[in-house]
């Protein structure tokens, strides 16, 4: 199924610049939107939890800072940026008494519409514009004339106008510049979960884990172990990144690229694709967003033991050691 996707002739930047927009959240993401929005001329202001840290921060970049309810009742379009598991309560006490008819509520990440966590009015639009990076890449290529892709979604078009809200807001983040991609809320949210549990984040982790202790076990150095599974990772994904993969296998040798043939498929084999389709359906019916609410309700039991288990991880240890080495890397923890 082929998709459309739309550039900077093909939105009115006039749509999203005659609204007032309110970003209610400054982490990652939130900073990332509300900066290029009010750097593409947007009336933009920042809605945050009394006390919160982040005021003094958005304030100091030049941005207008009040507080959630301020801001959801000033606003025409209110973008949500707070983590998944807290939006639901702060949508209920903070938002939802300040809709109005022909308002634009709008998302970066469809859980909580598309499994049902968040219901908003009939006569409210509901729209999403998820840039396809984190939010500091979505600053960082806006401030460099570039742009991080964005999928564009309606749920909910009250209005009649929803998507030309929704094309117009990417523009304003910068996703218009390199692509805004039209898709559903159930598209990016499913797609989007399994991206990241399967592939880039759960399976990217695990298969750099199990390559570092396999060498490890066999005896040899955690050190050379880490630079094979761990360090040149980047370089192989840089170059799949900048050109796919033949060029990655144009780059490397002969050697490397008979052994990617060879021993790939016996470590990504029909019982990982199995794997990848039971996680898959478990995004699709509800089984995954069930298990993360009740881990966040349980006070992240769940979810704080296994990123101590991480942390403590041989792997980490030794890489934070090699890290220290390098001029070139500046670590963010610092």
């Amino acid at each position: 199924m082929a998709v459309t996707i739309y550039y900077e002739n093909d939105v009115n930047p006039e749509v999203i610049k005659g609204k007032k927009v309110a970003i209610i959240g400054y982490g990652s993401q939130g900073h990332a939107h509300a900066l290029n929005l009010m750097d593409s001329g947007v009336d933009v202001r920042v809605g945050l939890r009394e006390g919160s840290k982040s005021w003094a921060k958005a304030e100091e970049a030049g941005l207008k800072v009040m507080l959630e309810d301020e801001a959801a009742e000033e606003a025409d379009v209110i973008m949500i940026l707070i983590p998944d598991e807290l939006q639901p309560e702060v949508y209920e006490q903070h938002i939802a008494p300040h809709l109005h008819a022909g308002d634009t509520l709008a998302f970066a990440h469809g859980f909580n519409i598309h499994y049902g966590y968040i219901k908003a009015p009939e006569d409210v639009n509901v729209i999403m514009c998820a840039p396809k990076g984190p939010g500091h890449i979505v600053r960082r290529q806006f401030t460099e004339g570039s742009g991080v892709p964005d999928l564009a979604c309606v749920a909910q078009d009250a209005t009649g106008d929803a998507w030309d809200i929704a094309m117009s807001y990417c523009w304003g983040v910068g996703g218009a510049r390199s692509g805004i991609i039209k898709a559903t809320f159930a598209q990016e949210t499913e797609e989007d979960l399994f991206g990241e549990q399967a592939v880039l984040c759960g399976g990217l982790v695990e298969l750099v884990k199990a390559g570092f202790e396999t060498l490890t076990e066999a005896g040899y150095p955690p050190e050379l172990a880490y630079f094979e599974c761990y360090h040149e990772m980047k370089m192989i994904v840089d170059l799949m990144y900048e050109s796919g993969i033949h060029f990655m296998n144009y780059s490397i040798s002969n050697t490397a690229e008979y052994g990617e043939y060879y021993a790939g498929p016996k470590v990504i084999n029909e019982q990982s694709r199995e794997a990848m389709k039971e996680i898959l359906t478990r995004i699709q019916n509800g089984e995954f967003a069930k298990e993360f609410v009740a881990d966040c309700k349980n006070g992240h039991k769940w979810l704080f033991e296994q990123r101590e288990a991480i942390n403590n991880h041989e792997i980490e240890k030794t890489g934070a050691k090699i890290r220290d080495m390098f001029s070139w890397v500046k670590s963010d923890e610092e």
